[in-house]
């Protein structure tokens, strides 16, 4: 199903010449709302009630070309298994030319007023199950073996209102930007900044990344990201991510992080910059 019809990039979902990494998961949301308006199980309807419409469990993303200025955005959304109070949806995300900008996969889930996975409607499951493909792309980071002594870092951060969507939840497009501001941070610890980075390339932007979701972030809350790298290689920033409210784990994973080019395409990094995640 087409949830996101030739899309112009706007000024305001830039940084910089290309689109913000946080975008990309902003469109998988918009779509989860369309196709489940279409199957007759409306988010306001959810929340009018007290649920928590279609909360990810587990989110797979992988970039394939940053889109900027001039860009049509594509989105097909398509369902891939469902089941009692589950479905998982791939999100295909192409350019005019019809080439791929980026894929991902998310397990959704929605969450009864009193707590729990609330199971699907009976109709809306057989929509789904009536609209399943059989589709199983490889998305998110590869596993990896590298080795070394790589350094991590920790930031904090409020849930206030710009950050809330309307369950009084942490929204999903933040957590991304979470973890682009606290690599940021890392890097102005090492006297460093995007701004002195930025060139030729577009260096730290999001790739490759695979999230569970165990426990949702509250208004009013404080969210602290622990990033543990794992790697810096040519092509691959990888970093552990553990999201924790209260001392308990709300979302862990793994980013990929890369470089890009000032037309999207992927590219590699400055030994200067791989140098910035060395300890010493």
């Amino acid at each position: 199903m087409q949830t996101i019809d030739t899309h112009n990039v706007r000024f305001g979902e830039l940084a910089g010449p290309l689109v913000n990494g946080a975008r990309f998961f902003d469109w998988e949301l918009i779509s989860t709302q369309v196709i489940t308006e279409a199957f007759d199980h409306a988010f306001e309807d959810i929340v009018d009630v007290g649920g928590i419409p279609y909360a990810p469990v587990v989110a797979a993303t992988t970039i394939h070309r940053y889109p900027g200025f001039r860009d049509i955005v594509t989105v097909e959304t398509t369902p891939i298994s469902v089941g009692k109070s589950s479905v998982e949806l791939l999100y295909e995300m192409i350019d005019g030319d019809g080439d791929p900008l980026a894929t991902a996969r998310l397990t959704h889930v929605t969450i009864a007023p009193e707590g729990g996975a609330q199971p699907l409607p009976e109709e809306t499951r057989e929509a789904f199950r009536d609209a399943l493909e059989d589709a199983d792309p490889d998305v998110g980071p590869q596993e990896s073996n590298a080795e070394g002594s790589w350094p991590s870092f920790t930031e904090s951060f409020d849930i206030r209102g710009p950050h809330v969507e309307g369950s009084e939840l942490a929204y999903f497009e933040e957590y991304p930007r979470f973890a682009d501001v606290a690599l940021e941070r890392f890097l102005e610890s090492k006297d460093t900044s995007l701004d002195t980075l930025n060139g030729d390339r577009q260096p730290f932007r999001l790739r490759n990344c695979r999230w569970e979701f165990v426990s949702p972030v509250q208004y009013e809350s404080t969210l602290t990201v622990e990033s543990d790298i794992r790697a810096a290689t040519q092509n691959t920033l990888r970093i552990k991510h553990l999201f924790k409210s209260d001392n308990r784990v709300c979302i862990e994973g793994v980013t990929e992080y890369g470089s890009f080019d000032k037309s999207g395409a992927p590219t590699s990094f400055t030994p200067g910059m791989r140098a910035l995640f060395t300890e010493g």
